[in-house]
């Protein structure tokens, strides 16, 4: 379970440090800050994105392997297109 409200959170959670340009931080802040979020909140979601977009790619290239054998290049002859 997970709930990031009021900063409870009954996951593990690991403390990294990260370096950026003072006002790009502040920028950020001030944009969570408008969402009603921490900065931690919003960088969490975005990890969450970051690394789901990964796991896409690898879905996408799995998809491509076992479509490998269909030829995408083939022309179909207009008796091919209008069968139903």
């Amino acid at each position: 379970m997970r709930v990031h409200e009021k900063g409870v959170h009954c996951l593990p959670m690991k403390n990294i440090t990260l370096s950026a340009d003072e006002d790009l931080i502040e920028k950020a802040r001030a944009v969570a800050r408008s969402q009603r979020k921490t900065l931690n909140d919003a960088f969490r979601e975005w990890l969450e994105q970051f690394t789901a977009k990964s796991g896409r790619g690898a879905e996408y290239d799995s998809l491509m392997r076992r479509l490998g054998h269909v030829d995408a290049g083939r022309k179909f002859s207009r008796d091919e297109m209008n069968e139903r």
